[in-house]
């Protein structure tokens, strides 16, 4: 196989153009989605033993005005069935409700109870104190590079631009 130098000085697969820069991007991505869900299950633990891993991102979501739920799709790009499986199981637990859009009426906005609230807080709390300590090491600057960067990698599938 033949290696030869990107105009950016990597290396470049001749024989199938692949960028190694870009595959080890994908490595890297690949290692922190499998960890980010195994937090998300812990989380979604935390909240209740019961609830499914995404269903903590939707809270986490509300936790300042009400959303509809075809938005909250949209932000998480993922299929309204999805959404609206989660929020049955979110409201079964007291964790959500609902109340009429002020904007239409025949739409409703999904809302934290003070439950919910109190139940994301209290997990929202444990995880900063660990992130707090495994980034202990890390200039403060480069924590906040770390979550520049990753709010406009998040925003390249902003508002549904990717499967479902």
């Amino acid at each position: 196989m033949h290696k030869a130098e990107t105009p950016g000085g990597e290396q470049a697969d001749e024989e199938n153009g692949v960028d190694h820069v870009f595959l080890d991007l994908e490595r890297e991505l690949a290692v922190f989605y499998r960890r980010a869900r195994g937090i998300a299950a812990d989380m979604a633990r935390q909240v209740d033993p019961g609830l499914e891993p995404g269903a903590y991102a939707l809270l986490a979501q509300l936790e300042g005005a009400g959303r509809r739920a075809t938005e909250l799709a949209g932000y998480f790009n993922i299929g309204k069935a999805t959404v609206s499986r989660q929020l049955h199981a979110l409201e079964e637990l007291g964790l959500v409700d609902r109340e009429p859009d002020p904007d239409d009426g025949r739409a409703a906005l999904v809302r934290l109870t003070e439950e919910g609230r109190r139940r994301v807080l209290s997990v929202r709390r444990a995880r900063h104190a660990e992130y707090v300590q495994q980034l202990a090491g890390w200039d403060p600057a480069e924590v906040a590079e770390l979550a520049r960067l990753l709010g406009r990698f998040n925003e390249l599938n902003a508002g549904g631009g990717g499967r479902r």
